[in-house]
């Protein structure tokens, strides 16, 4: 846009005349209450830092696009002038999220504010090839767009593997031995292309793929135990290896490729067991459901679920020598991620959470012995708070060209 400084009048210099500045604050003001950041005009006044005009003509523009509620009555809050409650429009838009686990796929619809509705549970397909895999997820989400009332607006995948950015290629799926290279991101919109998404769906649905630590990172620094961390460094375990993300000052940081903090093929154990990578050792086989078991001489029941296995495993206090020595491993590592990463948060999610309660002194003094300014700066470790936070990060990545543009809505 040209600079409106010198193209039209306005109220002086370098200012933008007020309809077009409410119209920028729209994205900041959307991301503000998705974020509960900001549960009343007043608030979200004085975050903008704008007038009361601006804010109230910007929360009903918001409105408009049926995107979030003002509350016709102001509240009293015991002190200054009574405001109006924000809140999320209960009937708006929603999107699909979904996740490849190691042995399952999950589907589910979320609406702003990281309200993700009930989740359904599907087997893996007989062949784990990509096209199987997505045809299974995109037919099981477009029977839920197909099933409710509210528009939905985008869709988007977690993936137990990296995706390179901006082809959208997975250049290893170690857990499924895709080939280096599978265009996942076209075979998704492909497979999501291909279904009936019924009067609601916009068609074409925008899709996208992202790496499921890295949408969990998103998810707990919007909605749980990372808010208002300025580097929030996320490290999980989930059913079989561990990923880890970085979100700094509110963004991923994906490296050059998309292929950033692949913390799982950290070696704390050069020894150690073997890692589908090659090497040794790694913490993704080290701190993991099977590590654990290994640790504890305890076999797995293939009926079951792993990571639930594993973590009832982790709070046995028979097996308290194996819970140790996996954490002792998992601090090794965090130590290693403080000292090059300097977060100011850790959160730990999956198994590696249930290790934090077995251990929740032992885990944050080994991290602090071991990294290198610890002992005078401490790095707070803290468990993680999402439930689904694979889905709600997914669901995040759906919503995030309505945060930045929430008249893209009405298109």
């Amino acid at each position: 846009m040209s600079n409106p400084s010198t193209t039209r009048p306005g109220p002086g210099p370098g200012r933008r005349p007020a309809p077009d500045r409410g119209r920028t604050l729209l994205g900041p003001a959307l991301r503000l209450i998705h974020t509960g950041r900001t549960p009343t005009r007043s608030a979200l006044t004085t975050a903008l830092e704008v007038t009361r005009a601006t804010a109230g003509a910007v929360a009903g523009e918001l409105a408009a696009l049926g995107l979030v509620t003002v509350d016709e009555h102001p509240i009293g809050t015991g002190r200054g002038r009574p405001s109006h409650r924000l809140g999320l429009a209960p009937d708006g838009p929603v999107v699909l999220a979904a996740q490849v686990h190691f042995d399952m796929l999950s589907v589910a619809l979320a609406g702003l504010g990281g309200e993700l509705g009930e989740a359904v549970y599907l087997p893996l397909p007989a062949a784990t090839d990509p096209e199987p895999i997505l045809a299974t997820i995109a037919a099981a989400g477009a029977a839920l767009v197909r099933a409710q009332r509210r528009r939905c607006l985008g869709a988007a995948l977690a993936l137990p593997n990296p995706v390179r950015e901006p082809d959208g290629t997975a250049p290893a799926a170690l857990h499924f031995g895709w080939p280096g290279g599978t265009p996942v991101v076209q075979l998704f919109a492909d497979a999501i292309a291909a279904q009936d998404l019924g009067p609601r769906g916009r068609v074409p649905l925008p899709t996208a793929v992202a790496n499921d630590a890295n949408l969990a990172a998103l998810a707990e620094h919007r909605h749980g135990a990372g808010r208002d961390a300025r580097h929030l460094l996320l490290v999980t375990s989930g059913h079989r290896g561990v990923g880890g993300a970085l979100v700094v000052d509110g963004r991923l940081h994906t490296g050059s490729a998309g292929l950033a903090l692949e913390v799982g093929h950290l070696t704390v154990d050069p020894l150690g067991r073997p890692c589908p990578c090659g090497n040794r050792g790694c913490l993704n086989v080290e701190t993991d459901p099977e590590a654990l078991f290994s640790a504890a001489g305890r076999a797995v029941d293939p009926s079951r679920p792993l990571l639930d296995q594993a973590r009832e495993l982790a709070r046995d206090p028979s097996a308290r020598a194996a819970v140790d020595t996996v954490v002792d491993r998992l601090a090794l590592g965090l130590a290693g991620l403080a000292n090059i990463l300097n977060p100011d948060r850790i959160v730990l999610s999956g198994l590696h959470q249930d290790l934090l309660a077995a251990a929740p002194t032992r885990l944050p003094e080994l991290v602090a012995r071991h990294s290198l300014w610890g002992r005078c700066d401490q790095v707070p470790v803290v468990a993680a708070e999402v439930c689904h936070a694979g889905l709600v990060g997914a669901a995040e990545f759906a919503w995030e060209p309505y945060l930045r543009d929430p008249q893209a809505v009405a298109g």
